[in-house]
């Protein structure tokens, strides 16, 4: 039987997991439809998804069509999951992108379509709520094709509007259309191989409430979309797309297998295999192994989201790290601790939750893509009894050196507390180079352990913070004096801690003499800036422009049509928040604003 990793893709409350559950209904894999205002979905497994009503984690089930087995990843559809949707991204054979019927093509849709298309992963597309009032599944067409990409056609278009978008890229079927025509089957032929292979895009409609249209939409599955491909005799080559912990606490990854096969007792980099689940008919069941092409469930491995198993398989990085950051803060300070090993845990299911802990300010900061992760995180603290509350967010900012700075500490002096002598130089680097850390002195002067406790604790204090308390990037670090004092003991003693130096006082004085060659150097704050698309009605630009000023947008093109006025250019990312907030009642609800990280900027 074949195999097709599927994800469903959204805007969100376009419908993604209403349609999952019909297809489940459809497929037979569950007597009745959930519902997402009930909390009653199948895929919603986490508490806070089933109250607000929106997909947060990917989660996978299965159903059968034909000879294809799909594995169905529902996939999050808001824009403070985007490192979840990256994910499932990575694993994909195909995709369904639903787009409202009311609504249209919103800012998520367009984001999610130009990363399948960059990533040529094969897409339908789905008009749902079509049984609603105010639907319009042909003007939502248009609105694809003018804003989404020309490559798209309805299924069920008249003969000449298929063939104008096909033979634009099928010279064979252009060449039959010369001749004489051609028959709906060949038209029909080569609307499905251009879809397997990424090249243009079928549009289905129907509504997922009502089960409208989503049998069509089930029956194309294998037809439009390829399925899995990978030689299981080959070496194993597998990614990590998903880890969660079992009710016993223990490690449960979420393998694609892109090759190979993965047997129950193999050893792998990340561990020995101890238990593996397929997925099968709308749940995941026990096996003895899983092949190339398959999804599955492994236990026994020590792994992270993102980890590969056996050879690496090169898929694309596409989406920027966050840019927000805020301070988690437990309601018992006793239990800082424990919430520190809470958000390590949450920190293994999304690698791109970064803690930033300062022992000085005994704070732990986490940081986000949106307000909404704020409450996820929230949430997930509840359920293992720990609550919390969270300081403003902020942005997170970067440091970066201007000029040249030199500290030193000598051992056995005034205000050296520590059995170790440190001198560091910090010097600018170029944009983009990174911490570069170098000696200039000889490797034979003190003991090896030394030197590796220096470096250690140098870039680890350069990620911790610098003068400001942000990351310190682009530079290059150079140790310019070293001492010690070697093994010593009193007379006919035992060896005497307190006359001898120890790595850990190389670690302990290395972040004070850093710290003042940072600020001796001088240092620029660096601020995240995003690149922005916004689209207002022309009649209310004069109101817009002072908050873009306030906000200290910069648009850089301006472009009027048809009564829209299309900017576009820079803003920090301080200001999206606010903007997109403010926008409904700047422009009666009808402006649209799309942004995504660029650079960073020295901040004023």
């Amino acid at each position: 039987m074949r195999t097709l990793n599927l994800g469903i893709l959204a805007h969100v409350d376009a419908g993604k997991t209403s349609l999952t559950e019909r297809l489940l209904h459809a497929a037979g894999v569950i007597d009745a439809v959930g519902s997402v205002d009930d909390g009653s979905t199948r895929t919603d497994s986490l508490a806070l998804e089933r109250q607000r009503g929106i997909t947060i984690k990917s989660a996978v089930v299965s159903f059968v069509v034909d000879d294809t087995t799909v594995n169905l990843i529902d996939t999050p559809g808001h824009p403070d999951f985007i490192a979840e949707v990256e994910r499932a991204l990575s694993v994909l054979d195909g995709a369904v992108l639903v787009v409202s019927a009311v609504e249209g093509v919103q800012p998520q849709t367009r984001v999610l379509m130009r990363a399948l298309r960059r990533l040529r992963i094969p897409t339908l597309l789905f008009v749902n709520k079509t049984d609603r009032a105010g639907a319009d599944p042909a003007r939502v067409v248009r609105e694809i094709a003018a804003r989404l990409t020309p490559d798209v056609a309805p299924v069920a278009a008249d003969t000449s509007t298929l063939a104008d978008v096909l033979t634009r890229h099928d010279d064979a079927l252009l060449a039959a259309c010369v001749d004489g025509g051609v028959s709906a089957e060949r038209l029909r032929e080569s609307f499905a191989g251009l879809s397997r292979r990424a090249v243009v895009h079928p549009v289905f409609s129907g509504s997922a409430i009502t089960g409208a249209g989503v049998g069509a939409l089930m029956a194309a599955l294998p037809e439009f979309l390829p399925a899995a491909r990978g030689d299981a005799s080959a070496p194993v080559s597998g990614s990590v797309f998903k880890v969660e912990r079992g009710p016993a606490g223990e490690k449960i990854a979420y393998v694609r297998m892109f090759a190979g096969t993965v047997r129950v007792r193999d050893r792998l980099e990340g561990g020995k295999v101890t238990a593996i689940s397929v997925f099968s008919h709308g749940t995941a069941v026990r096996s003895a192994s899983v092949a190339a092409g398959r999804v599955a469930r492994v236990w026994g491995l020590d792994v992270r989201i993102g980890d590969s198993l056996g050879v690496a398989h090169g898929v694309p990085r596409s989406f920027a790290p966050p840019t927000l950051e805020t301070v988690v803060v437990p309601a018992r300070p006793e239990e800082l601790g424990a919430l520190h090993t809470a958000l390590t845990r949450l920190a293994e299911q999304d690698p791109l939750i970064d803690l930033r802990q300062d022992d000085e300010r005994r704070e732990i900061a986490v940081s986000l893509y949106g307000e909404v992760q704020k409450e996820v995180i929230e949430a997930e603290l509840a359920e293992v009894g720990l609550r919390v509350g969270f300081r403003k967010t902020t942005t997170i900012c970067l440091e970066r050196p201007f000029g040249s700075g030199e500290d030193v500490a000598v051992i056995d002096t005034d205000g050296n507390p520590f059995l170790a002598t440190v001198g560091l130089r910090v010097d600018p680097a170029p944009a983009g180079s990174g911490v570069e850390f170098r000696l200039e002195v000889e490797l034979g002067s003190m003991p090896y352990a030394f030197f590796v406790a220096v470096e250690e604790a140098v870039r680890d204090t350069l990620r911790q913070g610098g003068v400001h308390g942000w990351q310190v990037v682009d530079c290059v670090v150079s140790m310019t004096r070293s001492g010690y004092w070697a093994r010593q003991s009193h007379a006919h003693g035992a060896f005497d801690k307190s006359m001898s130096s120890t790595a850990g006082d190389f670690r302990a004085l290395t972040p004070l003499v850093l710290r003042n060659a940072l600020a001796r150097a001088g240092v620029e704050v660096l601020e995240p800036v995003h690149s922005f698309r916004l689209e207002v009605p022309a009649d209310v630009l004069s109101t817009v422009s002072p908050v873009l000023a306030r906000l200290r947008a910069v648009p850089a093109s301006s472009v009027v049509r048809c009564g829209v006025c299309v900017l576009e250019g820079d803003i920090p990312a301080a200001g999206v928040h606010e903007l997109r907030l403010r926008l409904p009642g700047l422009t009666r609800g009808e402006g649209v604003l799309e942004s995504a990280f660029s650079h960073h900027s020295p901040a004023p």
